[in-house]
C-alpha cells in the first residue's frame, strides 16, 4: 500500500500531478486508496458473510425448535444487547487509549476474529452436539438441552461480534480519509448486499438439509479472511492518549470519565437518541420476520429470493446513495430514508395480512432499510470527535442496547398476546421512524447554530 505515516512534506509528496488524501498522519496516493479501499471491502466481504448468514439461520433453528416468541426476541436481540451495553464501553475506552507497534485497533480485532469463528463452527455442530447430549439424558426436554447447547456458542459468538464491532468502525475511522467516507461506505454496503443476495438467493433454501455445513463453512472463511485483512492493513500513528483527571485513573476512573464525557453534552444525548430510535425502526421487523413469513404460510425458498430481491435494487443504489452522502451529508439523507421508510411501515401495518402482501412489504421495508444504513453507514464517523470515536460510538451502542433489550422482548409479549398479529411490527416501525426524525431535527439544529453540520463539539 502506497502510504507514509508522517505528516506530508515535500520529500514525502506524490507527484504535483497526482493527487493524495490523509488520514491522521497516513499519506495514500490513488493507486494507496485503491489498495486500501480492495483489503478493507475483502473484510467487509467476510464481515457480511458473517452477518447476513449466522442471524438468519439461528432465527431458523430457534423457530425449527417452537421456542416462545418471548424466548426468541429475548435469544436474538436482547442477550446480545446485553453484551454490548457491558462490552461495549469497556473494549472502545481501551482501543482509543492503546498505543502498540500493531496500532490501537488491529490487536483488539486479531483476538475477537478467531473467537466468533469458533462460535460460528460450533453454532453449526449445535445440532449434532444437541442429539448427543440429548441421548445422555433422555429425561431432559429436547428443547431445553437444544437452547443449552445452542445458547453457550451464540454468547462466544456475539461476545467476539460485538468487540469487533465496537473497533472495527474505529478503524475504517482512522484510515479512511474523511471526504471519502460516504462512498467508501457505499462500497462497503455493496459488498454486503452482494454477500445477502448470495446467501438469500441461493444458499438460505438449503439451509434445512444443509445447517452445520453451511455455518461450519462461513466459520471457516471468516476466520482466514478476516484474520488475513487484519495482518495487511496498517494504521497510521497517533498522538498520545489523553492523561487521566487525577483521581480517574485505573478501570473505575476511566468509566466515570467516559461517562462524563459522553452523557453530559445535550448535543451528543440528541445523537445517541436518534440513532437508536433509527436503528430500532427496522429491528420489530427483522426481529419477527421468519416467523411472519411462516404465519402466513410463504415458502422460505421465496423468502430468501425476495430478501435477495432486496439486496439486488439496494446493490444498485449503494454508490450513488454514497456519492450523494458525500454530497449533501448524511445527516439530511437519513431523514429523508426515515420519512420513505414511515409511509412503507404504515402500509405493512394496514395490508400485510397475506402472504403475496407480506412479500411486497417484505421487500419495500427492505429497500428502505438499506437506504438508510448505507446513508448512515458514515454518521457516526460526521458525529462524533475523531479521536474518541469508537468512545462515543460505545456511548451510542450503550442506548441502543438498553432500547434493544425492552423492545425485543415487549415485541414477543405483544405478539403472543394477539394470537400472532405479526401486523404490529410494521406499526411499531412507523412509530420509531416518527421519533427518530423528531430527534434527528433536533440534532440538525444544534449543528447549524453551532455553524454548520461540520462542527462537531469536542
Amino acid at each position: 500500500m502506497n502510504v507514509t505515516v508522517s505528516p506530508p512534506t515535500p520529500e514525502h509528496s506524490a507527484p504535483a500531478h497526482q493527487r493524495v488524501w490523509q488520514a491522521g498522519t497516513l499519506v495514500y496516493t490513488s493507486t494507496g486508496i485503491v489498495i486500501l479501499f480492495a483489503w478493507l471491502l475483502l473484510g467487509d466481504f467476510a464481515w457480511s458473510m458473517r452477518d447476513r448468514s449466522v442471524g438468519p439461520m439461528a432465527q431458523w433453528y430457534l423457530s425449527q425448535l417452537n421456542v416462545p416468541n418471548i424466548l426468541f426476541g429475548l435469544l436474538i436481540s436482547s442477550f446480545p444487547a446485553l453484551i454490548g451495553l457491558i462490552l461495549g464501553p469497556v473494549i472502545s475506552v481501551k482501543s482509543d487509549r492503546h498505543r502498540g507497534r500493531f496500532g490501537r485497533r488491529i490487536p483488539f480485532l486479531l483476538i475477537t476474529t478467531p473467537l466468533a469463528a469458533a462460535g460460528m463452527i460450533g453454532l453449526g455442530f449445535t445440532p449434532i452436539l444437541a442429539r448427543w447430549v440429548h441421548a445422555h439424558f433422555p429425561n431432559e426436554s429436547e428443547m431445553l438441552v437444544s437452547l443449552i447447547c445452542f445458547g453457550v456458542f451464540w454468547a462466544a459468538f456475539e461476545v467476539a461480534t460485538i468487540a469487533g464491532q465496537a473497533v472495527f468502525g474505529g478503524l475504517v475511522n482512522d484510515v479512511v480519509p474523511t471526504p471519502l467516507l460516504g462512498r467508501f461506505y457505499g462500497l462497503f454496503r455493496a459488498v454486503s448486499l452482494i454477500d445477502g443476495m448470495i446467501f438469500n438467493y441461493w444458499i438460505f433454501g438449503l439451509v434445512p438439509h444443509h445447517f452445520t455445513l453451511i455455518l461450519v463453512t462461513v466459520g471457516i472463511f471468516y476466520g482466514v479472511a478476516f484474520f488475513w485483512v487484519c495482518l495487511r492493513v496498517k494504521e497510521g500513528e497517533y498522538p498520545p492518549a489523553p492523561p487521566m483527571e487525577p483521581g480517574r485513573r485505573g478501570a473505575v476512573g476511566e468509566m466515570k470519565t467516559y461517562f462524563r464525557e459522553c452523557f453530559s453534552q445535550p448535543y451528543f444525548l440528541a445523537v445517541f437518541v436518534m440513532l437508536m430510535a433509527a436503528g430500532l425502526t427496522f429491528s420489530p421487523v427483522n426481529t419477527f420476520s421468519i416467523p411472519y413469513a411462516k404465519s402466513l404460510g410463504v415458502d422460505m425458498d421465496m423468502f430468501g429470493k425476495s430478501l435477495a430481491l432486496t439486496f439486488a435494487i439496494s446493490l444498485c443504489l449503494a454508490y450513488f446513495l454514497g456519492w450523494l452522502v458525500d454530497l449533501f451529508h448524511p445527516l439530511r439523507m437519513v431523514m429523508f430514508c426515515l420519512i420513505g421508510y414511515a409511509a412503507v411501515a404504515i402500509w405493512g401495518a394496514v395490508f400485510a395480512r397475506t402472504a403475496d402482501t407480506f412479500l411486497v412489504g417484505w421487500v419495500l421495508h427492505g429497500v428502505l432499510s438499506g437506504c438508510y444504513f448505507t446513508c448512515a453507514a458514515s454518521l457516526g464517523q460526521r458525529l462524533f470527535p475523531r479521536i474518541k470515536f469508537a468512545q462515543f460510538a460505545s456511548a451510542s451502542g450503550i442506548v441502543m442496547s438498553l432500547a434493544t433489550m425492552t423492545l425485543s422482548p415487549a415485541m414477543g409479549v405483544l405478539i403472543d398476546q394477539t394470537h400472532n398479529t405479526y401486523r404490529y411490527t410494521f406499526a411499531i416501525g412507523a412509530g420509531l421512524a416518527t421519533f427518530a426524525l423528531v430527534a434527528a431535527g433536533f440534532v440538525y439544529r444544534s449543528l447549524m447554530r453551532r455553524g454548520g453540520l461540520d462542527k462537531i463539539p469536542e
